[in-house]
Parts: C-alpha cells; sequence; structure tokens
C-alpha cells in the first residue's frame, strides 16, 4: 500500500440526525467506493455499537481492524478498508464564569482502552443516550481519563472553530488550547481544522506552529465519508498513523484533503432565518447586530480565525503539511448535469464512474483527465479539472448553511 488515506471522525447510526445505513457493513463498503483505506469507528462509547465493533471486526494490523464479514465490494487483495476505534465527545460545561461546549475526537489502541474509557465514563453520563455522548465533564478532565485508560490514547479538538461547539468557537469556546486544557495541553499535538476552515487559515496563529492539522468528514451519512480526510505514506497501525499526525514529517504525513472552506456551513457570520450573510467587514460596519431582527450575529469561522491571528494569511511558516482542496464527486456531477445531489441522474453517474474509473479519490486526484473525458464526455472531465486546479465560484456558507459551488 503506497499511501494510506484517513478518515477518523465519522458517526454511527446510533448518533442524533445520522443515517441509519451508518452501519460497519456499509461504512466498510462505502470506505472502498471512496478509496479510503483507514476509517474511524466513531461512538465507540454507545454500548451497541461497541458491542458491533467488538463481534463484527477483527484486529488485523496493531490497533486496526477490519470486517470479519466482508461487503461485497472490496479493494484489491487484502486492502479491504480498515476501521481504527474512535469516538466524538460532546464536552459542556462552566469554566472561567462561561458556558463551554467543546467537541473532542478520541483514539484509542485497543478494545481494552475502550473498555476501561467506557466504565469511567459510564460513572458519569448515560452512554446509550446518544451516540456522540453528551457529558457535564471537563475537556481536561476527558484527556486525564484516557490517558488513564492506555497512555497511547489521543484527544483531538473536533472541528476546532465551529461557533457553537470547539475549542476556539466564537460563541462557547477558549481562546487558546492552553486556556483550555492547562497543564494537560503539551497532550494536544492536533487539531481538527473543520469542514469551515483550511489550513491556510490556522497557519495565521503562531500558537499553533507546533500543532498538527488533520481533516475529517464528520460524516452523518454514507456519501459523505472522505469529503475531508488525510493522507499517509506510514506504517499501516495505529501507532504508524498517530507518530505521522503528531511528528508532522512530511515524508509520512504527505497532506490533507479539504473542503473549500467557503463551502463549510460556518465560513461566513450572519442569520440564516433573516437570510443575511456577512463578510467580517459588513459583521464590523454593522457593529455585529444583524440589520433585520437587531440581534447579534452568529460569527463564523473566518472572522474567529482573523480574532485570535496574529499574523497574515499571506505568511506561510515553514515545515507546514500541504493541503488540497477537493469537492466530493457527486456534487461536480450535479454542477454539471444541473440536478440536486440525490437525483437518480446523480447516483447513477457516480455509480458508473467508480465501477469504470476506480474509487472517488482515485478520480477526483489521479486518474487521466483524456481517460474521464473518454468514458464520461468533456463537460465531466472540464469539471474535475477545475476542481483540481482551485477553479472555482463559491458563494460562502454561513449560520449552518453550506455555500453554494459554481463548478
Amino acid at each position: 500500500m503506497d499511501k494510506i488515506i484517513a478518515d477518523l471522525h465519522i458517526h454511527s447510526k446510533y448518533s442524533r440526525a445520522v443515517s441509519a445505513a451508518m452501519t460497519l457493513g456499509n461504512i466498510g463498503l462505502w470506505a472502498n467506493k471512496k478509496g479510503i483505506n483507514v476509517v474511524g469507528t466513531g461512538d465507540f462509547t454507545h454500548p451497541l455499537w461497541f458491542k458491533d465493533i467488538r463481534t463484527k471486526l477483527k484486529e488485523t494490523e496493531d490497533g486496526l481492524f477490519k470486517l470479519k464479514k466482508p461487503a461485497c465490494r472490496q479493494g484489491r487483495g487484502d486492502q479491504s478498508a480498515r476501521f481504527m476505534l474512535t469516538s466524538e465527545i460532546s464536552n459542556i460545561y462552566s469554566k472561567d464564569g462561561k458556558t463551554r461546549r467543546i467537541h473532542n475526537i478520541i483514539f484509542a489502541p485497543s478494545i481494552q482502552a475502550v473498555e476501561k474509557i467506557n466504565k469511567e465514563l459510564s460513572k458519569i453520563g448515560n452512554l446509550k443516550s446518544d451516540g456522540r455522548l453528551m457529558l457535564g465533564l471537563d475537556s481536561k478532565k476527558l484527556l486525564e481519563i484516557i490517558l488513564k485508560a492506555d497512555e497511547r490514547c489521543v484527544l483531538i479538538p473536533a472541528h476546532a472553530w465551529t461557533p457553537w461547539y470547539s475549542i476556539f468557537g466564537s460563541m462557547s469556546g477558549f481562546d487558546s488550547i492552553k486556556e483550555c486544557f492547562g497543564d494537560m495541553s503539551h497532550h494536544i499535538f492536533a487539531i481538527e481544522t473543520g469542514l469551515s476552515s483550511d489550513p491556510k487559515m490556522n497557519w495565521r496563529l503562531s500558537s499553533l506552529d507546533d500543532v498538527s492539522l488533520i481533516s475529517n468528514s464528520d460524516a452523518h451519512s454514507l456519501s459523505k465519508l472522505g469529503r475531508e480526510a488525510n493522507v499517509f505514506d506510514c506504517e499501516l497501525s495505529y501507532d504508524g498513523i498517530v507518530s505521522a499526525i503528531k511528528n508532522r514529517d512530511p515524508g509520512k504525513f504527505l497532506y490533507t484533503i479539504e473542503f473549500f472552506p467557503e463551502e463549510g456551513k460556518y465560513y461566513f457570520d450572519g442569520h440564516r432565518s433573516c437570510g443575511v450573510c456577512f463578510s467580517p467587514e459588513e459583521t464590523k460596519k454593522h457593529k455585529g447586530i444583524c440589520p433585520k431582527c437587531k440581534r447579534p450575529l452568529v460569527v463564523g469561522v473566518l472572522n474567529r480565525v482573523h480574532n485570535l491571528a496574529d499574523r497574515s494569511i499571506k505568511i506561510k511558516p515553514r515545515n507546514k503539511i500541504p493541503y488540497k482542496c477537493l469537492i466530493p464527486l457527486e456534487e461536480i456531477i450535479a454542477s454539471v448535469k444541473g440536478v440536486g445531489v440525490r437525483t437518480k441522474t446523480v447516483q447513477g453517474e457516480y455509480e458508473k464512474m467508480i465501477e469504470k474509473i476506480g474509487s472517488e479519490f482515485f478520480i477526483l486526484l489521479e486518474a487521466p483527465i483524456e481517460r474521464i473525458a473518454k468514458v464520461f464526455g468533456k463537460e465531466i472531465a472540464k469539471a474535475v479539472m477545475r476542481v483540481r486546479d482551485s477553479k472555482v465560484k463559491i458563494s460562502p456558507g454561513y449560520d449552518g448553511e453550506f455555500g453554494k459551488i459554481m463548478i
């Protein structure tokens, strides 16, 4: 295996607002369609999902698992998707006189580690309540619990800039990692950028110079798998992947795959209910108040980054992991055809492209444009090329509304 494409933050059917089709078998099937080599299990704190993990997966490499009974579509040879034990916790608590709502991703190296974590967390909250467990627990305390279970466990702040639920969120977050984790901050060696920010935006903060930037889909449905991901050239194991992230070796952590951040649903400021979408400059002009309802605007990611930044976006710090912005193949097809993403036309064309050319990531990143044009026409090929060259137009997302793409 030359490269490892990993999507390490997803959800199961046991999380709220998640498709009932998000089962281990279906996730494995779609990971292969997408070209994802390692996918997070998500939701390992949920008892029923953890039961599925224990009974339906078997360990292959150290800390990685695969389906005991694979789905019908598999990778070539033994390249069927691996699973890594991951979960997201929603930490809601009061600190320094302010309510904090922080989502954190946990990586665990073994079933035994997960058992220990779940045992401790069951003393604090109801594990059956939701796949994304909600706890009145300080993020620092959560970190202490998982490291006590196994020192190889990892905590990574999820979608770090999302306004409502993140470490740097404008509505409930902190201004720094240290403010959140105190004397445990040295254990936080990575953050997840989220759909509404890209690495270049995060590079504006010198406080993040020694922090790795990872990207994952946070998928709630099968087709959303891999909309963001990480690309490694490292040992296929839990420690291999964690080490590549932690050490930021560009020979092992090759690049991240990103949304165009403007497409993310919290890029600009605004009020969705009022139809108000503002750039940071417009928000400042209106003194942060919605001109329609006269209430404070939801401050988006671009504005929040700008407020915490201490360097220009034109400055690229040294030794940073590169990234590529992509648009999901279904959205490219829908744009070309002029129809909705969930239509039969798009779904049929998507399946044909996967069958005749290869996985989605192969099509988006590597497939010869001439081959795409020959099989599926010049318009599709031209659209894929424009995405590769970042020649797209996007009406920015805001206040929970995804941006609109024009290819």
